[in-house]
Protein backbone atom coordinates (compact mmCIF):
# COMPACT_ATOMS: atom_id res chain seq x y z
CA UNK A 1 0.00 0.00 0.00
CA UNK A 2 1.27 3.26 -0.82
CA UNK A 3 1.96 5.22 2.77
CA UNK A 4 0.10 8.65 2.19
CA UNK A 5 0.16 11.20 4.76
CA UNK A 6 -3.15 11.54 6.21
CA UNK A 7 -4.98 14.74 7.59
CA UNK A 8 -8.24 16.38 9.23
CA UNK A 9 -8.95 19.57 7.83
CA UNK A 10 -11.67 22.22 7.67
CA UNK A 11 -12.69 23.95 4.80
CA UNK A 12 -10.69 27.33 5.97
CA UNK A 13 -7.37 25.18 6.92
CA UNK A 14 -7.31 23.88 3.36
CA UNK A 15 -4.77 25.59 1.39
CA UNK A 16 -5.20 26.85 -2.01
CA UNK A 17 -3.30 24.14 -3.44
CA UNK A 18 -4.94 21.66 -1.34
CA UNK A 19 -8.44 22.79 -2.46
CA UNK A 20 -7.59 22.69 -5.72
CA UNK A 21 -5.72 19.44 -5.64
CA UNK A 22 -8.82 17.97 -3.89
CA UNK A 23 -11.47 19.19 -6.81
CA UNK A 24 -9.12 18.37 -9.20
CA UNK A 25 -9.05 14.77 -8.54
CA UNK A 26 -12.79 14.59 -7.72
CA UNK A 27 -13.25 16.11 -11.16
CA UNK A 28 -11.58 13.44 -12.62
CA UNK A 29 -13.22 10.71 -11.30
CA UNK A 30 -16.82 11.68 -10.57
CA UNK A 31 -16.82 14.02 -14.02
CA UNK A 32 -13.94 12.17 -16.52
CA UNK A 33 -14.05 9.17 -15.57
CA UNK A 34 -17.53 8.24 -14.95
CA UNK A 35 -18.85 10.32 -17.71
CA UNK A 36 -20.76 12.00 -15.22
CA UNK A 37 -22.03 15.93 -15.42
CA UNK A 38 -22.92 16.97 -12.20
CA UNK A 39 -22.62 20.28 -10.13
CA UNK A 40 -19.65 19.31 -7.52
CA UNK A 41 -19.18 22.63 -5.90
CA UNK A 42 -22.60 22.25 -3.69
CA UNK A 43 -21.96 24.33 -0.72
CA UNK A 44 -21.26 21.58 1.35
CA UNK A 45 -17.73 21.92 1.31
CA UNK A 46 -17.93 25.05 3.57
CA UNK A 47 -19.60 22.80 6.27
CA UNK A 48 -17.53 19.91 5.89
CA UNK A 49 -14.27 18.53 7.85
CA UNK A 50 -11.87 17.22 4.90
CA UNK A 51 -9.53 14.18 5.01
CA UNK A 52 -6.79 13.86 2.67
CA UNK A 53 -4.13 11.44 1.81
CA UNK A 54 -1.11 13.08 0.23
CA UNK A 55 2.13 11.90 -1.03
CA UNK A 56 4.72 14.45 -1.85
CA UNK A 57 2.64 17.50 -1.29
CA UNK A 58 0.25 15.87 -3.58
CA UNK A 59 -3.84 14.80 -2.50
CA UNK A 60 -4.13 11.46 -3.74
CA UNK A 61 -7.25 10.70 -1.63
CA UNK A 62 -10.30 13.00 -0.13
CA UNK A 63 -13.34 12.11 1.28
CA UNK A 64 -15.44 14.44 3.34
CA UNK A 65 -17.58 14.29 6.83
CA UNK A 66 -20.80 16.44 7.14
CA UNK A 67 -22.32 16.66 10.06
CA UNK A 68 -26.16 16.13 10.95
CA UNK A 69 -28.49 19.08 9.05
CA UNK A 70 -26.40 19.17 5.83
CA UNK A 71 -26.78 16.18 3.42
CA UNK A 72 -29.43 14.55 5.83
CA UNK A 73 -31.67 16.24 8.33
CA UNK A 74 -31.37 13.95 11.21
CA UNK A 75 -27.73 12.01 10.35
CA UNK A 76 -24.15 13.34 10.18
CA UNK A 77 -22.73 12.09 6.23
CA UNK A 78 -19.56 10.87 4.90
CA UNK A 79 -18.99 11.66 1.00
CA UNK A 80 -17.05 12.66 -2.24
CA UNK A 81 -14.79 9.39 -1.40
CA UNK A 82 -12.07 9.26 -3.74
CA UNK A 83 -8.82 7.97 -4.46
CA UNK A 84 -6.40 8.84 -7.48
CA UNK A 85 -6.83 5.98 -10.09
CA UNK A 86 -3.11 5.16 -10.04
CA UNK A 87 -3.86 4.08 -6.53
CA UNK A 88 -6.59 1.56 -7.16
CA UNK A 89 -6.43 -2.05 -5.76
CA UNK A 90 -4.02 -0.71 -2.45
CA UNK A 91 -7.30 -0.89 -0.24
CA UNK A 92 -7.18 2.82 0.00
CA UNK A 93 -10.82 3.44 -0.85
CA UNK A 94 -11.93 1.48 2.77
CA UNK A 95 -8.90 3.11 4.36
CA UNK A 96 -10.45 6.50 3.55
CA UNK A 97 -13.45 5.55 4.48
CA UNK A 98 -12.00 3.41 7.65
CA UNK A 99 -10.94 7.07 8.63
CA UNK A 100 -13.66 8.87 8.07
CA UNK A 101 -15.49 6.69 10.37
CA UNK A 102 -13.07 6.79 13.07
CA UNK A 103 -13.70 10.34 12.92
CA UNK A 104 -17.06 10.76 13.09
CA UNK A 105 -17.24 8.22 15.97
CA UNK A 106 -14.77 10.86 18.04
CA UNK A 107 -17.03 14.04 16.92
CA UNK A 108 -20.85 13.03 17.22
CA UNK A 109 -20.92 9.47 18.88
CA UNK A 110 -24.47 9.94 19.43
CA UNK A 111 -25.99 11.33 15.45
CA UNK A 112 -26.97 8.32 12.83
CA UNK A 113 -24.86 8.38 9.85
CA UNK A 114 -26.29 7.89 6.18
CA UNK A 115 -24.34 7.93 2.85
CA UNK A 116 -25.55 7.83 -0.51
CA UNK A 117 -23.52 5.48 -2.01
CA UNK A 118 -22.98 4.43 -5.73
CA UNK A 119 -25.56 1.12 -5.90
CA UNK A 120 -22.62 -0.98 -7.65
CA UNK A 121 -20.68 -0.01 -4.67
CA UNK A 122 -22.80 -1.64 -2.25
CA UNK A 123 -21.14 -4.56 -0.96
CA UNK A 124 -18.36 -2.58 -0.54
CA UNK A 125 -19.92 -0.58 1.93
CA UNK A 126 -21.76 -3.83 3.62
CA UNK A 127 -18.32 -4.96 4.66
CA UNK A 128 -17.68 -1.57 6.49
CA UNK A 129 -21.01 -2.28 8.50
CA UNK A 130 -23.40 -0.18 6.14
CA UNK A 131 -26.79 -1.57 5.23
CA UNK A 132 -29.42 -0.13 2.63
CA UNK A 133 -32.32 1.62 3.26
CA UNK A 134 -35.04 1.93 0.46
CA UNK A 135 -34.84 1.87 -3.40
CA UNK A 136 -32.17 2.79 -5.69
CA UNK A 137 -32.67 6.20 -6.99
CA UNK A 138 -30.82 8.18 -9.66
CA UNK A 139 -28.42 11.08 -8.79
CA UNK A 140 -26.73 12.98 -12.16
CA UNK A 141 -27.37 9.26 -14.04
CA UNK A 142 -26.00 7.25 -11.81
CA UNK A 143 -27.78 4.30 -9.69
CA UNK A 144 -27.15 5.39 -5.93
CA UNK A 145 -28.78 3.83 -2.78
CA UNK A 146 -28.93 5.34 0.73
CA UNK A 147 -27.27 3.44 3.55
CA UNK A 148 -26.97 3.88 7.43
CA UNK A 149 -23.60 2.61 9.15
CA UNK A 150 -24.76 -0.12 11.59
CA UNK A 151 -21.73 -0.20 13.75
CA UNK A 152 -22.74 2.24 16.23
Amino acid sequence: MTPLTWQWLYFESLSNQQLYQILALRSEVFVVEQTCAYQDLDGKDLKALHLIGTLENKVLATARLLPAGVSYPDAASIGRIVVHPSLRGQDLGRKTVQLALTQYQKLWPDEQLLIGAQARLKRFYQELGFVAEGDVYDEDGIDHITMRWMNQ
